[in-house]
């Protein structure tokens, strides 16, 4: 049983080890309501996933649960979210069954769900773009974590020192720019598919956040790209269904910043919205092989 925890959705399912999602269910995620009511939206979720359930004929219980979170993550705890607030939270506190429970990084296990089944590139990196932004760092045809697992805080990469406030309590934070939610605050909307819908039309002024918005990723990638040389960006996450209007211009604003090199190959992911699902997936069956 995986369970993908993003700013906006909930995202569920029952997934076999090929990676085949048998089952899936969305629910809101009320970020709003402080991180006590995430958490507790999470442990219902995760129980009612948990009971056996009968699909096209299958009945279906799940062996273990993958718990795919954002923010800072170590093995067991959630050290902290940006996004939600909430500081040390014990695996338990989301998954308190019999079932054993991977826990892991929202992004991390995405790329690893892209690496086993989407890009196949052995330096990469994969940037899901949602409430927040992040990326899973690929060299060498592996994950890269850093010293304390936490490589890949693209989003706190500060783009414009001293701007636009980010909740991680920096300033002109990459995420304050161009994540899907800071896109849709700066317009006044509830999401960026209408800022990007606006822009189109010419809006004035959706269409100067969506140029400040690639303007910031063009500018974070070239930094990226100049220190890890990878062969291949992956977009992922909600706004990634943005397309040619996120994809095209990125592509050329990131060619102008690189005068004298080559720009790597910039792409939609071919998961789309499942990376960070099949992800989760890729952990609980981890924690199945785990208890042998």
């Amino acid at each position: 049983m995986a369970v993908d925890v993003g700013g906006t959705t909930l995202k569920g399912g029952l997934i076999t080890s090929g990676g085949t999602i048998l089952y899936r269910e969305r629910r809101p995620t009320p970020r709003t309501e402080g991180p006590e009511r995430v958490i507790a939206a999470i442990s219902a979720f995760v129980a009612d996933l948990t009971r056996p359930r009968t699909v096209a004929g299958m009945s279906l219980r799940p062996l273990a649960v993958g718990l795919a979170v954002p923010g800072l993550v170590k093995p067991g705890l959630a050290v902290f979210s940006a996004a939600f607030g909430w500081r040390d939270v014990p695996v338990d506190a989301f998954a308190d069954g019999e079932l054993p429970v991977a826990l892991g990084h929202d992004v991390r296990s995405a790329g690893e769900a892209e690496l086993a089944y989407g890009a196949d590139a052995d330096d990469a990196l994969y940037l899901p773009i949602g409430t927040g932004i992040a990326g899973a760092v690929v060299l060498s045809g592996s994950l890269y974590g850093g010293t304390s697992g936490w490589a890949g805080q693209i989003g706190h990469i500060p783009v414009h020192p001293g701007g636009l406030p980010c909740p991680c309590g920096q300033r002109g934070c990459l995420a304050a720019y161009a994540s899907a939610a800071g896109i849709a605050a700066r317009c006044g909307e509830a999401s960026a598919e209408e800022v990007v819908r606006r822009a189109a039309s010419g809006e004035v002024v959706a269409v100067r956040v969506w140029d400040e918005a690639v303007e910031a990723l063009a500018l974070a990638l070239a930094t990226y790209t100049m220190v890890l040389d990878p062969s291949v960006i992956v977009i992922g996450g909600g706004l990634s269904l943005a397309g040619d209007a996120l994809v095209t211009p990125l592509r050329e604003r990131l060619a102008a910043r690189l005068s004298f090199r080559h720009s790597p190959e910039v792409r939609v992911s071919a998961l789309g919205t499942d990376a960070g699902l099949l992800g989760a997936g890729l952990l609980g069956w981890r924690a199945v092989g785990d208890q042998g």
